[in-house]
């Protein structure tokens, strides 16, 4: 039997299948990214808006009751402290909605983690 899954195409497409409340939340996320990491490619990666800088920088995803962001488990371990208010596993953490989500804190993760990817960049590199 065949799901019935959805698939989505751009960044744009997956914020347009959310509620409008939620809509101006992930743009909002979507700019502070952008805007913090402005080389970064968007694109759709595990059907979440990603972005990819040598390799998967931060994903989003919009839930029910949360907006799970995804900055890999270096991003989560560098930032513990920080984050130590919200839910979340190794490389994920949940921002409830309702709550102001933490725009400056998410800000330099996704700096934290573009100097790590262009660092382990140049580091491979180097080892050719």
């Amino acid at each position: 039997m065949e799901e019935n899954k959805v698939t989505y195409a751009s960044v744009d497409q997956y914020i347009a299948s959310c509620a409008p409340e939620v809509q101006e939340i992930l743009q909002t996320l979507r700019k502070v990214i952008r805007e913090a990491a402005p080389e970064a490619e968007e694109k759709i990666s595990y059907q979440m808006p990603t972005w990819f800088l040598h390799k998967n920088l931060v994903h989003f995803a919009a839930f029910k009751n949360h907006i799970g962001f995804y900055p890999d488990p270096s991003g989560i371990e560098a930032f513990k402290e920080e984050l130590s208010r919200y839910k979340g596993a190794k490389g994920s953490v949940q921002f409830p909605i309702g709550e102001p989500l933490p725009y400056e804190l998410i800000t330099r993760i996704v700096q934290f983690r573009v100097a790590e990817n262009k660092q382990q960049a140049a580091e491979k590199r180097g080892k050719k």
